[in-house]
């Protein structure tokens, strides 16, 4: 069974920092997809940044700049490092991952998601 947990998220200033982290059981991310999605209030699910099968990353043009995702392969773990957050970064935060080297921006793209993670920011 693939099991996707996120931790990490908060409440944050404006221009503060979080890191979010996903830990995976029962699937492998080396040669598959993996990443991060978001869900504000009264909006679609967007994909924030993810990486694929040849490990290259993808960010979502609000985020380039500020956000990092990484991984730490012993650890099984996908980290998204977000940096000089804006209040509209407010929102759910979840991990996806797909069977499948290539990384899509359609959320039914993914077969496992985490139950994710809220992150506000706010003054």
């Amino acid at each position: 069974e693939v099991q996707l947990v996120e931790s990490g998220g908060g409440l944050v200033q404006p221009g503060g920092s979080l890191r979010l982290s996903c830990a995976a059981s029962g699937y492998t991310y080396s040669s598959n997809c993996m990443g991060w999605f978001r869900q504000a209030p009264g909006k679609e699910r967007e994909r924030v940044a993810t990486i694929n099968g040849a490990r290259w990353t993808y960010y979502a043009d609000s985020v380039k700049g500020r956000f990092t995702l990484y991984q730490d392969n012993a650890k099984n773990t996908v980290y998204l490092q977000m940096n000089s957050l804006k209040p509209e970064a407010t929102a759910m935060y979840y991990c996806a991952a797909r069977v499948g080297g290539n990384c899509y921006s359609a959320p039914n793209k993914y077969n496992y998601w985490g139950q994710g993670t809220q992150v506000t920011v706010t003054s």
